[in-house]
C-alpha cells in the first residue's frame, strides 16, 4: 500500500482563526499517525482576494504551531491552464453547457436552494439552443459553465465515497453522494476558468492525496467532488469530516465574521500548547 498522504488547504484571503489551526493540526496529526506525509497547498484561485501577505502569515502561523510540511508548495494560482483544459474536457463531452445568467437572475428564478443555503439555479440555459450560445459567446458575454445535472445522474447511476475517522478504532464507512441536490453546480466561473470544485480535485490527484480532511460545512461539496472524479477519471480519496468550532453566538468561526486570528492571538501572549488546549485535540 502507498504512503498516506494528507493535505492542508487554506485560502490566503485573510489572517487564519482558531478554525483552522483545528483543522491543520488534526490533519498534520492524522498524517503522523498513518505514517503518512503532511502537504500545504494554497489555493488562492480568486486572484482577486488572495493577497500575498496573507500567504506569508499561513507559513508563518503554521511554523509557530510547530508544523512542517514539503516544499515546494502547490499554488493554484499557477496552475489555471490545467484547470481549463480539464473544464474544456467537461465542455467536450457534454456534461456541461454554458450559463449567461446573472445572480440576481437566478435569485428570482430559483425555487429552492442548494446545501449552501444558495438560490438552486433552476436550469435556465440548459435549454438554449446551441446557436443562440455561440451568439452569446461571440458577443462577449460573460459566461460560465454549469453541469449537466439531469443528464449526469442518468449517466454515472450510484456513487458512493469512503470515510474514515482518524481514530483506528473506528471503522470506515461507505457513503452515497447525492450530486444532484446541488442543481447544475458551476465548475468554471465567470471571472476565472475553474471553481473551488474543479481546482481541488484536479490538485488531490495531482498530489497523489489519499486522505482528505475538512470541516462539516464542506461534507456536502463532496458529492460534487465524486462526481468529478468520476467524470475525469480521477482517483478518490479516502474522506474524514471534523467538527466546527463555534463563536459565542454559537455560529463558525470565520474570516468574514473576523473571529480573532491566531496572529492576535500570539501577539496576546498565546503559547502553540495554549491553541491545542483551546481546540482540545
Amino acid at each position: 500500500m502507498s504512503q498516506p498522504i494528507l493535505r492542508f488547504a487554506p485560502s490566503p484571503n485573510g489572517l487564519l482563526h482558531l478554525g483552522h489551526a483545528f483543522s491543520a493540526l488534526q490533519t498534520h496529526d492524522w498524517a503522523k499517525g498513518l505514517d503518512g506525509r503532511f502537504l500545504l497547498r494554497i489555493e488562492d484561485i480568486d486572484t482577486a482576494r488572495c493577497k500575498p501577505e496573507f500567504t506569508d502569515a499561513i507559513f508563518e502561523d503554521l511554523a509557530w504551531l510547530g508544523l512542517k510540511w514539503e516544499e515546494p508548495v502547490l499554488r493554484q494560482s499557477n496552475r489555471f491552464a490545467i484547470y481549463r483544459d480539464a473544464a474544456n474536457q467537461l465542455a467536450e463531452n457534454g456534461w456541461t453547457y454554458p450559463c449567461f445568467c446573472s445572480r440576481a437572475e437566478i435569485a428570482e428564478a430559483a425555487t429552492g436552494t442548494d446545501p449552501d443555503g444558495a438560490p438552486l439555479y433552476p436550469g435556465t440555459c440548459r435549454h438554449l439552443g446551441r446557436s443562440e450560445r455561440e451568439r452569446r459567446i461571440a458577443a462577449g458575454d460573460p459566461v460560465q459553465y454549469r453541469l449537466d445535472m439531469p443528464k449526469l445522474v442518468g449517466k454515472v447511476g450510484v456513487l458512493t465515497f469512503t470515510q474514515a475517522q482518524p481514530s483506528p478504532m473506528d471503522r470506515p464507512q461507505i457513503r452515497y453522494a447525492n450530486p444532484a441536490r446541488w442543481g447544475d453546480a458551476v465548475i468554471a466561473r465567470k471571472d476565472m476558468p475553474t471553481s473551488y470544485h474543479l481546482s481541488v480535485v484536479i490538485d488531490d490527484a495531482a498530489q497523489g492525496i489519499t486522505h482528505v480532511t475538512r470541516g462539516r460545512d464542506l461534507e456536502a461539496a463532496t458529492d460534487i467532488h465524486v462526481l468529478l472524479q468520476f467524470l475525469l477519471g480521477l482517483p478518490q480519496p479516502i474522506y474524514t469530516f471534523h467538527r466546527l468550532l463555534l463563536d459565542d453566538d454559537g455560529d463558525k468561526l470565520s474570516k468574514s465574521r473576523r473571529s480573532m486570528s491566531i496572529r492576535a492571538l500570539r501577539e496576546q501572549g498565546w503559547t502553540p500548547e495554549d491553541v491545542r488546549e483551546a481546540v482540545s485535540l
